[in-house]
């Protein structure tokens, strides 16, 4: 197979294991390494030479902890020290202990079955202490959990499971040499490590800002990036020099980038390559994976898979629990880092390239990882079953939230729902409280919920895709739902549960941009809000006033601009360029629940003459939730809720003749 044809092979090969694992809602990386067996040597033989992607993949190692270093950020390591080291640091410590000492005692009781030294076991439990970053990271933004008690521990372990691979990555190739010189190989390693890594911190971060500001200059977008490879992959060069990993150099690299003030562009023109090489060398590991072995040697891959999955998320679920976290939190921690990481896969290879692992057993770890990190997804979705079924105050907690919430909402009524109570949300809330209108947000940041709520805000702890949550917060009695995360995934979530439970509220969602527009809309939202749109609109009204347009006409574009989209705050804008107006004079929302035996039912909006009052009829949202197109118009239904736009006499008059004959 010519280089050109076995690279269009790996490029489908990537292509196809990205969409099919897209289209199960899983991560990349599990297509990427199901891909990698398929065509590899032991499959489909497809590739029969692993050694061009093989070197690719050690391409994408380097890539991968580049970007590691980059997001190296003492602040927020700072921030989050208790949670990093603290559970951090004795997960990994602790985790590596009971490994080796696990293996070492199989290998005294199965010496022949278990032909291990304490040189591979140590190898094995720095690849077991590691969990999946890109996976967990993933499922925990698409549940909105990243700010949660459990989801912040998650997040301060996988920090420090980060910044734990760097000794490691000098451990164990200093582990490769013989016993005789294992001591002194090990010390003069961490010596030139610790040189290496001074020398270049100490006055690598002042070369490399005068150096990047220096190309910046030239205002070269092509040579901008070129200095960005030589860079990473010189400095992995240089560390490999020294005997030490090409990962280690790439990491320093991004470290000496975070200090600069080019660190966001940096980010953003490495991220394709480091995507696409890291996607590489998972096909690699994949392509290692021989299934007839795993097939012959299943009680064995069993055994790696659950002994391991099930003492990690034990000893987590301990260590949470000893630092002062509850039970619950502590198990879904537990849950949450059981599973292998790519970080674990990097120390594997690199403790095979060391003759640490023996090739019996080489497949086997492979195919337990693999399936540990397949079955993560799964964990995390039912981790609130588990966490119900097995510890029992978990139940009497949830229920002491959702009281606490109840408590706050239960003497309000025609209020708004805030869902996020980000900077977004604040400024709505303050704009609901000057017009004196209720509002009961829910968020999952304990420290601004208790801020917050100090300073008098009508906030409380809560996950708003939570039907519970949103029950406590007085749904059936809401008036609104407001959006304000920018997260459709959970907007969604939300969507499902007003729809089902109060039809009638409308859902307002803020969105980034009109890409899933129509798909909100569809679900149930009364209103799409994007940002972008917004963004653009504000952006072109000083545009065209700095120009010289008169600020009336300004105003008057940028009306009809937003009458084209957002029917719902059609009627606000007029006159909104005459301040001396009289309110009672300017146009209202309305909304109306047909009831059974209204006289209209059964017939189209038209008929009922609304247009001759000067009312229109903003919205038709069914019973279901289901919101219909008004421009079709529609028949009338029992349950039907209309969103009337007019003055309020009007509005008195068109709601007493929808409702009276």
């Amino acid at each position: 197979m010519s280089p050109l044809e076995l690279t269009l092979l790996y490029l489908l090969a990537a292509v196809l294991g990205v969409v099919g694992c897209r289209y199960l809602k899983l991560p990349p990386m599990l297509g990427y390494l199901a891909v990698g067996v398929l065509i590899g040597p032991n499959a489909l033989a497809l590739a029969k030479n692993a050694d061009g992607v093989r070197h690719l993949g050690e391409f994408g190692v380097v890539f991968l902890m580049f970007v590691i270093g980059l997001e190296f950020n003492l602040p927020k390591l700072r921030a989050m020290r208790n949670h990093v080291f603290g559970l951090g640091f004795f997960q990994v410590l602790l985790t590596m202990i009971g490994g080796t000492s696990t293996v070492l005692f199989l290998a005294i009781l199965a010496p022949t079955m278990w032909d291990i030294g304490w040189k591979t076991a140590l190898a094995l439990s720095g690849a077991l202490a590691m969990s999946s970053t890109a996976i967990v990271v993933k499922l925990m933004n698409e549940r909105l959990e990243m700010e949660s008690p459990h989801g912040k521990r998650v997040m301060g372990v996988l920090l420090f499971q980060d910044l734990a691979v760097v000794p490691l990555l000098v451990l164990i190739p200093a582990l490769g040499a013989s016993s005789e010189h294992l001591l002194e190989t090990l010390a003069l390693a961490t010596l030139k490590a610790i040189a290496l890594i001074t020398l270049l911190l100490v006055g690598g971060q002042h070369v490399m800002r005068w150096w990047l500001t220096l190309v910046a200059r030239r205002k070269s977008e092509e040579l901008f990036v070129l200095n960005l490879l030589l860079i990473t992959l010189g400095l992995a060069w240089l560390t490999e020099l020294a005997g030490l990993s090409l990962a280690l150099g790439a990491f320093i690299a991004g470290m000496l980038i975070s200090e600069t003030d080019y660190k966001h562009q940096v980010e953003t023109d490495i991220r394709p390559f480091h995507d696409l090489l890291l996607g590489l060398f998972f096909i690699s590991i994949g392509m290692m994976l021989d299934w007839r072995l795993v097939l012959q040697r299943w009680p064995l891959v069993l055994f790696f898979f659950t002994v391991p999955v099930l003492l990690k998320a034990a000893l987590v679920t301990l260590l949470a629990r000893a630092l002062g976290a509850t039970d619950g939190v502590s198990l879904r921690t537990g849950l949450y880092l059981a599973q292998a990481g790519e970080f674990g896969f990097v120390l594997l290879t690199l403790a095979q390239a060391h003759a640490l692992v023996p090739p019996a057993m080489l497949n086997p770890i492979l195919a337990s990882m693999v399936l540990s990190m397949l079955a993560t997804p799964f964990i995390i979705m039912y981790s609130n079953r588990i966490v119900l079924k097995l510890v029992s105050s978990e139940w009497l907690q949830q229920s002491l939230q959702m009281t606490s919430i109840a408590s706050k909402s239960i003497n309000i009524s025609k209020h708004v729902i805030i869902c996020g109570y980000g900077r977004c949300g604040q400024n709505l809330a303050r704009m609901l409280e000057r017009e004196n209108i209720p509002y009961m947000a829910l968020d999952l940041d304990p420290d601004r919920v208790r801020q917050a709520g100090a300073a008098g805000d009508s906030v409380a702890f809560g996950d708003a895709v939570r039907l519970q949550a949103l029950m406590a917060s007085g749904l059936a009695r809401a008036s609104a739902v407001v959006i304000t995360y920018l997260d459709v995934a959970g907007a969604k979530k939300v969507l499902s549960h007003v729809r089902a439970h109060a039809p009638q509220v409308p859902v307002i969602v803020r969105t980034q941009d009109d890409l899933d527009l129509e798909a909100l809309r569809r679900a149930g939202a009364t209103e799409v809000v994007p940002e972008a749109i917004e963004g653009s609109l504000m952006l072109a009204s000083h545009a065209l006033a700095l120009v010289g347009v008169p600020v009336r006409r300004v105003i008057r574009i940028v009306q009809e601009q937003r009458d084209a989209r957002y029917n719902l705050l059609r009627g606000y804008f007029h006159g909104a360029d005459d301040a001396s107006q009289d309110e009672l004079h300017q146009e209202r929302l309305s909304s109306l629940t047909l009831p059974p035996g209204a006289p209209w039912i059964g017939q189209p909006v038209s008929a009922a003459g609304l247009q001759r009052l000067d009312v229109r009829v903003v919205s038709l949202r069914r019973s279901g939730g289901r919101v219909v197109s008004v421009e079709t118009n529609p028949l009338m239904e029992v349950g039907d809720t209309l969103v009337l736009s007019g003055q309020v006499e009007k509005l008195v008059a068109a709601v007493h003749k929808l409702l009276k004959v």
